[in-house]
This record gives structure tokens, C-alpha cells and sequence, in this order.
């Protein structure tokens, strides 16, 4: 029993010890995918509720900027097409006039054609009938195009409304993603143009490491394949962290001066990107070490045998 006991103690401080002897394979900084937020329109900003650091979600409105022009448009939009509402209404309350009159002739046309037959009427009346009856025809065609000609009128009026209104919407400041406030460039009732940035957000919740390997090591680096991401907690221990390579450099460079490759020697390195799932611990700028998960299995490999 003690044997088991001793034979296990040693197992684990064999692991302990070959665990804390793993060296990074790279070395790098994070970074985050950066949005520059700009404004839609021009005008002067209204507000604009964002801090440097504060965390907004995704399409929530974090300012506005002056509506009043595009708020003056849109009601003269609708008072044009609250007109040619009415005109149509006007033209279609005559159009039903002129089909009751046309009615009326069609029975005074039959009543005259009936008295003619007895001798009771002449052929003026006849003639004056059908041609009363001939002009109503042609007011009610007339009005049935002016009253076309009127609603392709507000089929425009519809269209600018359209406009007008995504102007409006235009005018709200919609955060594109999570994330959080990195700078902030301007203030309320400051006047801003369409284009000109208002701040810069970052996704802080999955962020990249981007790391240098030299080129020896690139067999043991794919991409998709998952690796160990640590960072400094304290001056001996690491916080450890799943990482998955998304991004390989096909093209070499020298080394950067901010990064401490494993082999000093190695001038030429590639960039590779890895992304890491944050927990709020790593921050942008951050320095981080990368061991490539098929080094830890050859590890585990030569322990074994």
C-alpha cells in the first residue's frame, strides 16, 4: 500500500515538474477587432450616452443627431399627400355625379326612342339625348385620367415619405456590436458630418492573439487546430487559456522588436492568429505565450515511453 502511495506522489510530481517545464512556443500580443462608429447624416448631436470602457450591445441607440429638418420635411411630405388624397376623393365624388346623369339620359334616350315610335317626340330630342349621353361618357373618362395622373402623384409623395423617413432613422446612432467604448471623439452639441467617426468599439469577448513562429515550427502549426494561450498572473504563475488558430502568414518577416521569439537566433518569423475565448482577464496590448498542442503530445508521448 505505501508503495502504491509512493509510486502515485512520484507519478504527480513527474506531471507537476513536466507540466511547469513546458516553454512557450511563441510569443505575442493580443489585439481586437476594432469598429470605427460614424455618423449617418450631418447636424448637431443631439446626445450621445457612450464612455471610454463602458460595454453597449449590439443595435442599441447610443445617441441622436438634430431631426428637425427631416422632421420638417416629412410633415410637408404628408400635408402633399393629405391633398392629393383629397383631390381624388373630389374627383371620385363628381365621377359618381356623372354615372347617375349618364343613368338618367340612358332612361330619358329609352323614354324618347318610345315617344318617337308614337309620334310624341322629335328627332332633336333623339339627337340631344345621345349626344348628352356621348359627352357624360367622355367627363367620366377624363376625370378617371386626371384621377390616374393624380395618384401616380402620390405614389412620389410615397416614395420621398420613404426617404425622408430613413433619414430620420438615419439620424439615431446605432452601435453595429458588442463590445466595448475604446475612444470616444465626440460630444453632445457638437456638429458632426456623415462619415466623420464618433467613437471606436472593440469585441473584447473573443480576442486575438496575434503571435510569431519561426519557420521550423510551422509543421507543427494548422490552421483550426487548437492550442494552450497563457497569460501572467503574477511573476510565476499563468492563467491558461484554449485558444484555435484562425490565421496563418504566407509571407515571412523580421522579427518584431516588441516580441521575444524561442530561438534568438531565428530572424525571419510568420504571424499567425489565434483566437481566445475572454473571461475580462485579458486585456488589448496584453502579452501572451503560445504551446502548440502537438508539442504537449510528444511530451506526453516520451514520458510514456
Amino acid at each position: 500500500m505505501n508503495r502504491i502511495l509512493i509510486l502515485l506522489t512520484t507519478a504527480t510530481i513527474i506531471a507537476s515538474c513536466n507540466k511547469k517545464s513546458e516553454k512557450p512556443d511563441a510569443f505575442g500580443n493580443f489585439e481586437a477587432i476594432e469598429t470605427l462608429v460614424s455618423s449617418e447624416t450631418s447636424g448637431k448631436i443631439q446626445w450621445l450616452s457612450i464612455d471610454e470602457g463602458s460595454a453597449i450591445k449590439k443595435n442599441q441607440t447610443v445617441g441622436l443627431i438634430d431631426t428637425i429638418m427631416p422632421t420638417l420635411q416629412l410633415n410637408e411630405i404628408q400635408a402633399q399627400g393629405y391633398r392629393i388624397k383629397a383631390n381624388i376623393k373630389s374627383i371620385d365624388s363628381q365621377s359618381e355625379i356623372l354615372k347617375q346623369q349618364k343613368e338618367n339620359i340612358a332612361i330619358d334616350l329609352k323614354r324618347i326612342k318610345n315617344m318617337i315610335n308614337s309620334g310624341a317626340a322629335t328627332q332633336k330630342q333623339l339627337d340631344d339625348a345621345i349626344g348628352g349621353l356621348k359627352v357624360i361618357a367622355k367627363q367620366i373618362d377624363a376625370n378617371e385620367t386626371q384621377k390616374a395622373a393624380i395618384a401616380s402623384e402620390l405614389t412620389v409623395i410615397r416614395a420621398k415619405k420613404l426617404i425622408v423617413i430613413e433619414q430620420l432613422n438615419r439620424c439615431k446612432i446605432k452601435n453595429p456590436i458588442n463590445g466595448v467604448v475604446l475612444e470616444k471623439y465626440a460630444e453632445p452639441g457638437e456638429i458632426t458630418a456623415a462619415g466623420k467617426p464618433l467613437y471606436k468599439i472593440a469585441d473584447v469577448e473573443n480576442i486575438i492573439l496575434r503571435a510569431y513562429v519561426p519557420g521550423s515550427m510551422l509543421h507543427k502549426v494548422l490552421k483550426g487546430q487548437t492550442c494552450k494561450v497563457l497569460i501572467d498572473k503574477g511573476k510565476k504563475d499563468n492563467i491558461e487559456y484554449e485558444g484555435k488558430i484562425t490565421w496563418i502568414s504566407n509571407q515571412a518577416e523580421f522579427t518584431p522588436k516588441i516580441i521575444q521569439t524561442k530561438e534568438e537566433r531565428v530572424s525571419m518569423v510568420y504571424a499567425i492568429k489565434i483566437n481566445v475565448k475572454n473571461d475580462g482577464s485579458i486585456k488589448i496590448g496584453m502579452p501572451g505565450e503560445v504551446i502548440f498542442q502537438q508539442a504537449v503530445i510528444s511530451n506526453k508521448s516520451s514520458v510514456q515511453n
